[in-house]
């Protein structure tokens, strides 16, 4: 039997403690996705006082998780906010969601490590331990329309290696 979908460690933590992506409950859509290392989310209020607004310094983190996704065509992974990090750690995913597409595995870039990025809107630094649920990811299929362009670019990499 062929693997359809499913996660795998990133080459880059094979020898660390990371945790393959698992349902909490029967229930659960999606995957928790975990840090892979310790990391300081800075709050954005504190980064505006000596923020260089040329270089842009004040925004979103990103957290790696040590692993990646793999799929079929047809399906990309949703990477969602986990409903506690808003109310409890003013933490959220700057636009709504993650889209972790088919392709996006084994990529040439970054071997295809799924990374989440999260805003800290509150007013103190927040701390990510390693192992921490961080968001979830959930499977879900799309459909393309009938008569579609055969000019596709090539992924590369990570955020944005889809084109512009």
């Amino acid at each position: 039997m062929s693997k359809l979908r499913g996660f795998e460690k990133v080459s880059k933590y094979k020898e660390d403690d990371v945790s393959l992506p698992k349902r909490a409950t029967k229930g659960s859509a999606g995957y928790d996705l975990t840090a892979a290392v310790d990391l300081v989310i800075p709050s954005v209020f504190k980064a505006l006082k000596t923020a260089d607004f040329e270089g842009n310094p004040v925004g979103s983190s990103l957290v790696p998780t040590g692993v990646k996704a793999y799929m079929p065509e047809n399906e990309y992974l949703l990477l969602a906010n986990r409903s506690s990090n808003p109310m409890k750690r003013q933490l959220a995913v700057p636009n709504g969601i993650g889209v972790i597409d088919s392709d996006y595995y084994n990529n040439d870039g970054n071997e295809g490590e799924i990374f989440v990025q999260v805003i800290n809107y509150g007013l103190e630094d927040v701390v990510i331990k390693k192992g921490e649920r961080i968001a979830q990811g959930i499977f879900t299929r799309y459909e393309t329309v009938d008569e579609e362009t055969d000019k596709f670019t090539v992924r590369t990499g990570g955020f944005g290696s889809s084109g512009r």
